[in-house]
Order: structure tokens, then sequence, then C-alpha cells
């Protein structure tokens, strides 16, 4: 079917609005539906030759802007999830930036905490606690008895609690939540 330029733009005037509260239904943006009316009839001009029209042009047109409208919101879906993915990943990667850095202050708070501790305790809680060495072998090593091993160990541990108690909270959260 051909149109004469004066017919096709009869048939625009008389079918645009329709078309566009038509499209309104499925489509909440006003400029989006009339993008889409408006390439239905840009499409239409087009391909004029190709398009058999025997039945009406009515159910045609109103057939092309569903389409296109239904079209349109699974494009828009597409890009509203990309969007949400790369958030995720922003979150992700914040979240993961921010625990790394925690977890590394509070690392740092606890060799100054051990380091602050008196020599003898440190030594102690040393081999305990990062040679994982038993109190028996700590006092073998030491040349005390495994009673003083565990007064030292006592006291290190109340000097640790008393120095890191703000991070206290960070270090169970990483321990029991290490992912969250």
């Amino acid at each position: 079917m051909n149109f004469t330029e004066q017919d096709f733009e009869k048939i625009f005037k008389e079918y645009f609005p329709y078309l566009c509260s038509f499209a309104k239904k499925y489509v909440d943006d006003l400029d989006d539906c009339k993008d889409i009316v408006h390439n239905v009839f840009i499409n239409l001009w087009q391909r004029q030759d190709e398009i058999d029209l025997t039945t009406s042009l009515k159910p045609y047109l109103f057939k092309s802007v569903h389409n296109r409208c239904l079209n349109h919101l699974r494009d828009r879906k597409k890009i509203v999830s990309h969007e949400i993915e790369i958030d995720n990943e922003k979150v992700t990667a914040y979240i993961e930036s921010r625990d790394y850095l925690e977890e590394s202050e509070l690392q740092a708070r606890i060799v100054d905490a051990v380091d602050a501790l008196p020599e003898k305790t440190k030594r102690i809680f040393k081999l305990s606690r990062f040679e994982g060495k038993k109190y028996l072998e700590i006092a073998e090593i030491e040349g005390i008895s495994v009673k003083t091993v565990e007064d030292q160990m006592s006291k290190a541990l109340r000097l640790l609690r008393e120095k890191l108690k703000d991070y206290l909270i960070i270090y169970i959260f990483i321990q029991f939540f290490p992912g969250f």
C-alpha cells in the first residue's frame, strides 16, 4: 500500500493522539509514548510497500504500538537490571574495602596493644597465641612455672581487653560474620 504525503499526514493527525493515549496504558512517560507512536509511523512510512493492509489500518497501528510498548518495557527492564547490577557491584566493593580497612585497622591496634605489654608478658603471650605453644612448653622455654604462665596470660588478656575495648565489637563481628 502506498500513501501520498497528504494521506499519510491525515492518518498521522487522526491517529497520533489515540495511539499515544493507548501507549500510556503500558508506558508511564508521555514522551516515551510519543516516541513509540512516532516510530510506528516512521516504520509505516518507510515500509509502506512491504506492509499488507488488506484488512484495516487501525488494528495494524494499535498492534504495532502495543508491540513497541512491550519492547520498550523489556528494554527498560534490562537497563534497570543492569543499573542494579552495577550498584550491587559498587556496594559489594565498598563493603569489602571497608571491611578490609576495619580489619587492617584492628590488626594494627592489636599489634600496638601487644607491643605495649610488659616484656615478659608479651613474650609469653606471643609464644601462646602466635606460635601455638602450650602452657607447659612455655614454662619450660621461659624457665618458669605453669602457674606463672597462666598468671601472665591472664594479665596479657586483661590488658589487651582494656586497650582494645573499643575494637572488641568489630573483632567479634569480623570473626562471626566474615561475609556480612
